[in-house]
């Protein structure tokens, strides 16, 4: 039985939110963590086979030229936004691998805990505030240059 398997067994409290009262990372945070990266990929597929349907949907004759300029602009912005929610898939999954691999919550850089307020808000995080601001820092610094 693979250990993922095993985690999904954990009963969670009705209403349970992580907290920085108990041991960080423990099996409960872990299995919230897990089920709300899952609840957010299946919610971003579900959005992605809406947005192909209507993209493959006639366009129909569209003889004024306004028209069919504004809906391939439509287009071109739906597709864009999922790419970026393709990346967004990616990066769901790498944090459910890091769950899976016990590094899920530790920042990249220090090593240092991340937080369950900011996993909480951004659950793919991959730094501690502190590291993604100095990091946020040296991109604009190389930026002016």
């Amino acid at each position: 039985m693979t250990s993922a398997v095993k985690e999904s067994r954990i009963e969670l409290p009705s209403g349970y939110m992580p907290s920085s009262d108990e041991p960080f990372m423990n099996e409960r945070q872990k299995e919230y963590f897990r089920r709300k990266l899952m609840a957010w990929k299946e919610e971003i597929l579900r959005e992605s086979k809406t947005t192909l349907s209507v993209l493959q949907e006639d366009m129909g004759t569209q003889p004024d030229l306004a028209d069919r300029a504004s809906t391939e602009t439509d287009r071109s912005l739906e597709l864009r936004a999922r790419d970026r929610q393709r990346k967004l898939i990616a990066k769901i999954d790498s944090a459910l691998r890091r769950i899976d691999e016990g590094t899920y919550g530790y920042c990249e850089e220090t090593g240092e805990p991340i937080g369950v307020a900011r996993l909480d808000a951004r659950p793919v995080a991959t730094l501690s505030i502190e590291a993604q601001e100095r990091h946020e820092r040296n991109e604009r610094v190389h930026r002016d240059d």
